[in-house]
Formats: C-alpha cells, structure tokens, sequence
C-alpha cells in the first residue's frame, strides 16, 4: 500500500490510465490525480489502510429508513426517526441506512436535484449529523444519474455553467441493442439545448438522467461530494446503480471494467481520507455477476445480496430449501476485508433478476403467481430478445409471508420471524428495512394514489398510532418488533455470528434448513436449523455430530440439550441456535 502521498499519487495515476485508456482528456492525468487528491484533502501524512481489515463485527446490524417513514406533526421527520430508534430500537442497532435525504424529483429521492442540500421537508445537515453522533450513517451515493430538474441538467440545456457536458447522450441511429436495463420506458430523452436536439441516455427513467463518466469533471464533481458526506458523519456510502455507470455504444452498457476501476479509484480515496469508511454496490443483477464487485478485496467493501430475498421467500411459500441451500452452498466465503450485506426487505422489492439461473422458471412463475395472490404487484423490464419479463414484486414482506403456495393460513407471524432468524445468523452483516421491524402491511392507498408498485411497501406512519400500536401487548406491530430485538439482542453477542465467521451448509432434508457458524476463534460453534414448512418436524441431533462433551444450548428458547443422541421437534417455523458457548455479556 502507498506509504506517502507521493505514492498515493502514483496509485491514483495508475488507476486512472486504467479508466480514460481510451479517452482524450483537456489535463494530463498527472494534473487530474493532484486535483482529486485535493479535492478530498488529503493531507501530506494520513493513516495508511489496514489491507483486508474487518471494520464490522457481530454487533453490527443496520436499519433501512426514508427519512420520513416515521412523522409526526409539528416536527422535522428526521427529529422523529432519532425519536424512534432511541425509544423502541433499545440500542440493539447501531447503524442506519437513511435512504436518498436530498431535495428530489422523482422516485423517492433516486432523481437528486442536489447533491449538497438536505431535504427541507425531513429537517437539515444538523439533523443528519446528530444521527450519525449516535449511529454508524450509511447514505447512498446516486452516481449514475441526477434529476432533470438539477441545475447540471438545466446548464446542460442551456449549453454553459456547471453540468454544460455532464451528460450522456447518443444518437438514436447508434446500435443499443445490447444495452441491459431494468426499466421498459425508451432509453434515449429528446432534449432541445441551446446546441440542437440531442438524445440523453435514460437507464432508470426520463427524470433520471445519465452522467457521463468519460468527461473527468463528472468525477471530479462526486469526489467533492463524497468528501462533504465524510465530513458531515457518512461511515457507509451506498453507490447506488452503480453497475450501469459507464457506457459504451454497441456494448451492454453494464458492469464494464471502467466501472470497476472507477470503484476501485473511490476505495483509494477514501480509504486514504478515513480508513474505516465502508463501501457497498447495489447491483441487483445475477449473481455471478454481483460477486465480481468485490474485486480482490480491492474494491466494494461489501455486495448486497441480492439472490437471498427471492430464494428465502421461495422456500418459506413452498416448504422446500432445495433452491435455497443450493445457492448458499454455492456461494464463496468473504474473505477478511469484504462481507456479504444481507437482507430480505426493501424499499424496492423482491428482485428477480438475482434469482435467474438459480430458480426454475417454473419456481419464479410460481412465486410471482403467490405474491399477487397476496396483493403484490409486478414491475417489468424487457429483455435483450424483445420479451417482458418480471423484474420485481413489490409488496410487503409481512404480507408476502402471510401464508404459502397453499394460500393464507395462521402460521404468518412465526414464518416472518423465521425469515429473519434465517438472515440473523448467515454469514455477512443484516440489513432490516423499517417495515419489517413494524409488520407494516401493503399501502393500497399510497399505491393507488402514486400509480407507482414500490409505493405499497414505502407506508408512512403517524408516530402517534405507531406509538399506540407499540405500546400494545396485543398488536401485531409490537409482538413482532420485540420478537425481532429478542433475536437481535441474541445475535449481537455471539462470536460466531461475526460476518466473517466460518460457514458450512447442513444437509437436513427439504423442510429443514441449517447451517453451522464457527467463530474466527473457534471457541464458539452455533447449528442455526430452521423448519421452513408449516408441519411439524423432527431433528435428528446425531445428524449434527454435536461434541458429546460440550454442554449444549438452544440460544433462542434457553433450551438446555440433555442428550445429543435425541430428537427435537421442531413446530412449524421454528427456528433454533444450537451453541456450545454461550456469551450473554
């Protein structure tokens, strides 16, 4: 590693050959690799990066909000969700995602008017920073695209100011057809400048407009911006779609090695700025494709992983892990310095394009036909041969569990803690979006007053009656969210739920899920087993080769395992975490 800003230098310069090979710049690299330097300030002595550290641990569990998912009147939204998490969430997170927080046009905060300013309607920079006192921030860097009504776009229009030449264009005559997308709407914007009729490349939507990386200006640009997050308490960026930033005419316009190396630039940056900054790409692609964005432990920190909601939710509805233990057994360990970032909710929804290749298509059709059956809706995209296919169901997770390909039945509840129990102990770092811990169901209403799909799973709530619920020991919303903190609260103090601890996959039929953590000591040893079906099960614990010399645990019940060479019947989504050691500190 660069042990002098010199070096750092030299470093930034090869990276940069690598991404503009084939581009003529207005400056020498040499005067481009000083100017981003300067940008993130970066002083002449710094903390030299630990390689393939681990800046995670089991404690580490990270909550996904809007701003506004929690309001109450008379106060700034982002007042309210700090209100939240200090009254209900009970210290048992420690990090928050709080999506797009920027002044926005479309899409929920993903079509950024600007990128320095915090929304006034959820409060101020303040605000922000005050969460990120408490709690590790994570925020999404939308480095893709920006709004059409940003002031870049609106300069771009007028052909002078900041933005003039920030954006894609290409000719309508030009070979796309290979362009990857996940959206049917026509890619290229007609847009009238003040230099003629030109055709703006539009990945996501026509108020999304796409940058264009091969002017270094654009790169220059979120450089700056990456360093204002740093400064105002950002420990986690989140680059949003980063997968389609570069793109070349006649190519698939996806993960190109310019995109990789343009990540692999920013890890350099700011590792150098403040070394225990996480990086996460949110590529909802296939799988094999995903895993590629971890580099050599050199570029994402960490990957979402996106195959998990789709192949969870699919063994939960059918009663079959056979999909499901196929992937995970498929999928290589994170080495020291990467993790896996697991969820199962979203704001979106349940991609599918990461269950490709691992579902059938009979298996995905029937997973779709059960969660319309349930009130999901389906978003399309079109495929590179013409064809419509379902990229997305949006719903709720509360509701897309609410019962099985059998339809609904009483067993909701217990399948919606078993899915997370699932997450809670897999290898990698969990993610949990706020509806989850609120058993929020479908938003029929925002549904149909937006026409949008992913506005069924984005409820907002009264803080007064989310409070009421809360508060009940009868509601739904409060047995869930203190189910959820009970696992939590367990989770987060077992050395062998670290996100790097060793994993190996059970084999214990097709209504038995389980899998086996060891902790990077090896003290600790946990059996997670998971009945994923709605009958009764039996375990055979000599199935599991439980040392007959430890002293066994159940963590979840505090079931003490008298004879290792018995059974346990499992209910019906009951999930259990047989450990050797139990740490209770």
């Amino acid at each position: 590693m660069p042990a002098s800003l010199d070096e750092l230098k030299h470093k930034v310069e090869l990276q940069l050959n690598v991404i503009y090979q084939d581009i003529e710049l207005p400056m020498p690299i040499t005067e481009l690799s000083q100017l981003l330097l300067d940008e993130m300030n970066i002083p002449d002595t710094f903390v030299e990066p630990v390689p393939y550290a681990n800046h995670w641990s089991e404690k580490d569990m990270i909550l996904i909000t809007y701003g506004d998912s929690i309001i109450e009147a008379d106060k700034k939204p982002l007042k309210t969700l700090a209100s939240f998490m200090d009254n209900y969430l009970d210290d048992k997170i420690n990090s928050v995602h709080i999506l797009p927080f920027f002044p926005y046009s479309s899409d929920d905060g993903f079509s950024v008017i600007d990128y320095s300013s915090v929304n006034e309607s959820l409060g101020d920079w303040q605000d922000i920073e005050d969460i990120a006192d408490k709690y590790k921030l994570m925020s999404d860097l939308v480095i893709n695209h920006c709004s059409s009504r940003s002031a870049w776009f609106q300069n771009f229009i007028k052909g002078s100011g900041v933005g003039k030449d920030y954006f894609f264009t290409a000719d309508p005559s030009d070979d796309l057809s290979q362009v990857v997308r996940p959206r049917t709407s026509p890619l290229l914007r007609e847009t009238e400048t003040a230099e003629g009729t030109k055709h703006v490349w539009c990945t996501f939507s026509h108020d999304q407009v796409d940058l264009d990386f091969r002017n270094p200006q654009v790169l220059l640009a979120f450089v700056s911006i990456i360093r204002q997050y740093l400064d105002s308490g950002v420990k986690i960026f989140r680059l949003d779609a980063v997968a389609f930033l570069w793109k070349i005419i006649g190519s698939p316009s996806i993960n190109l090695p310019h995109t990789h190396e343009v990540i692999r630039l920013l890890r350099t940056l700011i590792e150098h700025t403040k070394p225990e900054t996480v990086i996460i790409t949110e590529t909802n692609i296939p799988n094999t494709q995903n895993l590629t964005y971890f580099g050599n432990a050199n570029e994402a920190h960490c990957i979402y992983n996106f195959s998990l909601p789709p192949l969870l939710v699919n063994s939960l509805i059918t009663g079959n892990c056979t999909y499901l233990k196929r992937w995970l057994m498929s999928m290589p360990p994170a080495q020291n310095g990467t993790s896996y970032f697991n969820f199962i909710a979203s704001h979106d929804g349940i991609g599918l394009r990461p269950a490709e290749g691992l579902l059938s298509d009979l298996e995905l059709n029937t997973l779709v036909n059960t969660m319309q059956t349930f009130g999901g809706r389906v978003s399309w995209r079109t495929s590179d041969t013409g064809e419509q296919k379902a990229y997305e169901i949006n719903i709720a997770l509360y509701d897309a569990l609410k019962g099985t390909t059998k339809g609904e039945d009483k067993w909701g509840l217990e399948r919606f803690i078993c899915a997370h129990a699932v997450m809670f102990g897999l290898e990698g770092i969990p993610g949990i979006y706020i509806h989850s811990f609120l058993a929020t169901q479908n938003d029929y209403e925002k549904l149909k007053n937006t026409h949008h799909n992913r506005a069924i799973n984005r409820h907002r709530w009264d803080y007064q009656l989310l409070q009421e619920q809360l508060d009940s020991n009868f509601s739904t919303h409060s047995k869930v969210l203190n189910r959820m903190l009970a696992l939590i609260d367990i989770r987060t103090k077992q050395p062998a739920f670290h996100p790097n601890a060793t994993q190996y996959v059970l084999h214990l039929g097709l209504q038995l899920f389980g899998f086996w953590r060891q902790s990077l000591n090896r003290k600790q040893s946990i059996f997670c087993i998971s009945n994923i079906s709605d009958e009764k099960v039996e375990l055979r614990l000599n199935e599991l080769n439980l040392i007959v010399t430890d002293n066994w645990f159940d963590l979840i019940s505090g079931t003490h395992i008298e004879d290792t060479a018995t059974e346990l019947e499992l209910m019906p989504y009951q999930t259990v975490w047989l450990t050797n050691f139990r740490n209770e500190e």
